[in-house]
């Protein structure tokens, strides 16, 4: 969701067997760039669900979302001002269905790679390499400080 020129975007760390699942995306303004799953609010929807509604879409997978690492105030690789919510997430069901047309690419890898990679392979590798860092400090907090939508 844009909103006076801000986007809205929610990103997944889904970690198993302490590994994370990174997808490479073949979207316009990412072409070959690696991230983890994530994707703009629609609007009117909750955070949350739009989070766990971004992983189905991209990988398939159903996630409880745990925890999050916070959110993220930048300027994206395309300039736009970006307000980031990230979550860590358990897979609970589905099974790994890339769509083709946005993903190319998937993998589990431990989450010290993410640190090896190149800058140019990332999507918003600042904010990536700040996600990580948070996940091996275990600087997390709880998704209680999401409240749910209200409807008036």
């Amino acid at each position: 969701m844009t909103q006076n020129g801000i986007v809205l975007v929610v990103s997944v760390s889904i970690i198993k067997d302490n590994e994370v699942l990174i997808i490479k995306e073949n979207k316009p303004s990412a072409i070959n760039k690696w991230n983890m799953p994530s994707g703009r609010v629609e609007q009117g929807e909750d955070i949350l669900n739009a989070a766990c509604r971004e992983v189905k879409e991209e990988t398939g997978y159903d996630v409880n979302l745990l925890k999050t690492t916070g959110v993220y105030n930048f300027f994206s690789d395309t300039n736009h001002h970006v307000i980031l919510f990230h979550f860590v997430g358990e897979i609970i069901g589905g099974s790994l269905q890339i769509v083709e047309n946005e993903i190319i690419d998937s993998k589990w890898i431990s989450i010290h790679e993410l640190l090896q990679f190149e800058k140019n392979e990332l999507r918003n590798a600042n904010v990536l390499r700040q996600i990580t860092e948070a996940i091996l400090h275990q600087k997390f907090f709880s998704t209680t400080c999401f409240n749910k939508q209200l409807t008036i």
